[in-house]
């Protein structure tokens, strides 16, 4: 079956999902120009029922990537833009008193559908930041005691501004590690800014995905059929003490206060896991690991303060551990 067709997503083949799934990379394409780390990022998020922070500067397409991504996987998408007056019932939803029965009735919030792009989740307080853990955690809201499930599949993409800090709020390290990924948003290199204003220059309207000839590819059944194939990938007691071996050398590392927990070790396998089956492989190998190694722990370490002031990242900090820690053969 082609996967490019509209009914892509009714398959449930594990064949014809990881096709599907491949095939989202040139559909996003169609209105993201040269964003195929941040793509493959999100399809591994959701293979794991995971939730991914996009961190890049204003005008990067963080937006648009989102949107994009739910037009194509066929998934219902809604927007909250975080701010410091928001409330944790304007993300859950709330009761509200109906007059004419007389009775109080539940109104979902935009919490409620597939991909929440939270926008900005730095700039409301920690209250309103902590409303979505629940949702993260426990696939649930619960509002005058009764707990509401959320639809499958959910994730939450959050982002927030790398440069401007003035009237935020950073997010805790408990919140960071609920998180799956962190996902950077680079400025696009010469060629792509080019096509990017070319194709603005031939009438691309950013809110109009149909228009730019994004179409669905893939499908709720894909996913479930891709996530069962992904639970059955094989991972070696070598594999699994690897990753144990680079987790445990952040807790001993010079540069940082912070190491990876139990929790950020169990990530790891399972990004590397969701890796190994994209790329086509039934078990995971240590490049599967090496792959997914920044994206899943670069926001579960914390560095020194005198670390931070000699220019050191996390990013080069895990970098070093993964050249110096023994590769199983």
């Amino acid at each position: 079956m082609d996967p490019t067709t509209d009914n892509a997503g009714q398959t449930g083949d594990p064949g014809t999902a990881r096709d599907a799934l491949e095939a989202l990379r040139a559909e996003i394409a169609k209105a993201v120009v040269g964003q195929d780390p941040a793509v493959t990022g999100l399809v591994v998020a959701l293979l794991c029922r995971g939730h991914v922070l996009l961190e890049g500067v204003p005008g990067v397409a963080k937006t648009l990537l989102v949107r994009a991504l739910a037009s194509a996987l066929e998934l219902d998408t809604k927007r909250v833009q975080f701010t410091p007056d928001l409330m944790p019932s304007d993300v859950t939803g709330s009761l509200v008193y109906d007059t004419r029965s007389a009775e109080f009735s539940f109104q979902p919030g935009p919490v409620f559908t597939n991909l929440l792009l939270a926008d900005e989740i730095n700039r409301t307080p920690p209250k309103t930041q902590s409303s979505l853990l629940e949702a993260m955690e426990e696939r649930q809201v619960t509002v005058d005691g009764t707990p509401r499930p959320l639809p499958d599949p959910f994730l939450v993409a959050a982002t927030q501004n790398p440069v401007e800090y003035e009237g935020t709020y950073p997010l805790p390290e408990a919140q960071l590690d609920r998180f799956l990924l962190k996902l950077t948003i680079p400025l696009p290199s010469r060629e792509d800014e080019i096509d990017v204003l070319t194709r603005h220059a031939e009438g691309f309207n950013p809110r109009d995905l149909r228009a730019a000839g994004v179409r669905p590819v893939a499908g709720p059944a894909d996913l479930e059929a891709a996530r069962a194939a992904v639970a059955k990938t094989t991972i070696s007691p070598e594999i699994t003490a690897y990753v144990v071996d680079i987790c445990r050398a952040t807790r001993e590392s010079p540069s940082l206060t912070l190491g990876v927990s139990p929790r950020g070790a169990t990530a790891l396998l399972s990004t590397a896991r969701a890796w190994a089956w994209l790329t086509g492989r039934d078990y995971v190998i240590p490049d599967d690991v090496k792959a997914l190694a920044l994206p899943t722990l670069r926001h579960r370490v914390q560095l020194r303060p005198e670390a931070e002031m000699e220019g050191v990242t996390a990013d080069s900090v895990i970098t070093a551990i993964l050249a110096h820690v023994p590769v199983p053969r």
